[in-house]
């Protein structure tokens, strides 16, 4: 049950008729792992723990370095030289201390992935690099755990959510494939600070739809945002059978 406090601080959601008493039920009952505490993570981080969700599991090795506050909006100029995880720990205890909290300060290996993705109902991809990309997907594939993923780098964002619940679901791979050796990260080639709030706050969102059950999650789509131009488009993507993480002769 949700208590008055709760009744009270989760308010305006509940008033909307997609979300409800019973949505927001499934909010607190809901886990979720986020991967990387960066760019992405922090605005992922901050709504979830804002809107009720009952459970976040946080992940990154990294500490903050001063370069990190253009844009990692969740840390602070006290956080510099602070692992990213205990400073997200103390902000977001901050905005809900009705929400508990799962550390992960070391790096995650196939094994602890494993078992990382499988403690919780949906995983958000808040990572700068294709490795870590290609194993939280792999992991989520077989773990049958939907995957929000989210990417930005100069002034391009993209966004989409992989579903192996759902039978018409691409996988990370199916769109990438195996990436780029020329994969540049935002050290080398730069980022501009709102645009990775807002794509950190679309998956958020989308994380939302799929813990609460409303609306329709962009499985199959993938978001392009162009944030020199403001303009976003939308493409479809398919499951390729011969996926060699999710087709059928490897499922």
């Amino acid at each position: 049950m949700l208590t008055d406090q709760e009744l009270l601080r989760y308010s305006r959601q509940i008033l909307l008729a997609q979300v409800d008493i019973e949505g927001q039920l499934r909010l607190k009952q809901g886990k979720a792992l986020i991967v990387g505490l960066g760019g992405l993570g922090s605005p992922v981080a901050l709504y979830l723990a804002a809107a009720g969700v009952g459970e976040l599991h946080l992940a990154d090795f990294d500490t903050v370095d001063l370069t990190n506050l253009q844009r990692q909006v969740i840390h602070d100029s006290a956080s510099v030289g602070m692992a990213k995880v205990d400073s997200a720990i103390q902000r977001l205890q901050a905005i809900n201390p009705e929400v508990t909290l799962v550390p992960h300060r070391q790096a995650l290996d196939e094994d602890s992935l494993a078992d990382a993705v499988a403690a919780v109902d949906l995983v958000l991809d808040c990572s700068d690099n294709f490795g870590t990309r290609e194993a939280v997907n792999a992991a989520c594939v077989k773990a049958g755990k939907p995957l929000v993923s989210g990417a930005a780098i100069r002034l391009e964002g993209q966004l989409s959510v992989f579903d192996p619940r759902r039978d018409n679901s691409p996988c990370y791979h199916c769109l990438y494939g195996h990436g780029s050796e020329a994969e540049l990260t935002c050290s080398e080639a730069g980022v501009i600070g709102p645009l990775v709030g807002l794509v950190g706050s679309l998956q958020a969102l989308e994380a939302l739809k799929l813990l609460a059950g409303f609306g329709e999650p962009l499985v199959g789509r993938l978001l392009l945002i162009d944030a020199l131009t403001s303009r976003m488009r939308e493409l479809r993507v398919k499951r390729d059978p011969g996926c060699a993480v999710c087709g059928s002769q490897y499922g």
